[in-house]
């Protein structure tokens, strides 16, 4: 592919904290609309790959592009404004706040009259705010199928639906890239089935592009059009889904030993 059928572009990009290589040399391509997930064993280095990308740390070394545009020194509250959202392995919902108001927070880049007013309801900004809320119903509310629990106080409302009202607050930035970090741990069968679901439905009726981490090997096969391997901060391997299910260098990352030796060990068994 081309570098502009590519919506982000990660060259070289390293991130050191001391003697520790977070992450070293990492080329990484996603293609605008498509489903790219990164995985890894624990300690791989894909929390700092995503902090590095969403700007809240900068590269020791290399570079990152959005859209054609080098946003590598861009802070972190421009590239949201860029169009870049992100959701978080734990929960980071204000649990006294009702679903709705959760997720005008993530809308909050866009707001001219200023969060604080329009959460109060005052002044000009409550044509404006109001505008918002119908947005959001219509857009984010109805489309994660949250209806019956958007006046509820988050803190009431069970794990597997936090964590849909976080996506639900990420979306409501109207993002062109969506970062989703582990969106099914903890999670049972159906409320996995139904988090696949609305990612596939990000892709195929939004149109957004959604970079995933998760541990679920299952789901990400079934999902992704694309899977990027780290491993000790490095990228090992990447390609379709089905390419790298059995890849030497996704097994040697998982199991822990060279995939040639376990073969050998298997056939002497």
């Amino acid at each position: 592919m081309s570098g502009q059928e590519h919506l982000l572009q990660l060259r070289g990009v390293s991130l050191r904290f001391g003697g520790i290589h977070a992450l070293d040399g990492v080329d990484l391509d996603v293609a605008e609309g498509s489903i790219t997930a990164i995985i890894g064993p624990n300690g791989a280095g894909k929390s700092s790959l995503y902090n590095v990308i969403s700007g809240m740390y900068r590269p020791s070394s290399g570079s990152v592009r959005f859209q054609g545009q080098d946003i590598t020194s861009v802070p972190a509250h421009k590239r949201a404004g860029l169009g870049i959202a992100r959701s978080f392995q734990n929960i980071a919902l204000f649990r006294g706040l009702t679903v709705v108001d959760n997720i005008k927070l993530g809308a909050h880049s866009r707001l001219k009259s200023g969060l604080l007013s329009s959460l109060l309801f005052r002044g000009k900004a409550a044509s404006e705010e109001e505008k918002l809320r119908h947005e959001i119903e219509r857009e984010v509310i109805d489309f994660l199928e949250i209806d019956h629990i958007r006046d509820m106080p988050v803190g009431a409302l069970p794990y597997g639906l936090q964590k849909r009202v976080e996506l639900a607050r990420a979306l409501a930035l109207r993002p062109r890239i969506i970062m989703l970090d582990e969106p099914v741990a903890g999670m049972n069968r159906e409320e996995t089935e139904d988090i696949a679901r609305f990612i596939l439905d990000m892709k195929e009726e939004l149109g957004i592009t959604v970079l995933l981490i998760e541990h679920d090997l299952s789901m990400v096969m079934d999902i992704s059009d694309h899977v990027a391997v780290l491993n000790f901060g490095k990228l090992v391997a990447a390609g379709a889904p089905q390419e790298m299910q059995n890849h030497p260098k996704v097994i040697e990352a998982y199991i822990g030993v060279n995939a040639d030796e376990t073969a050998k060990v298997e056939a002497e068994a």
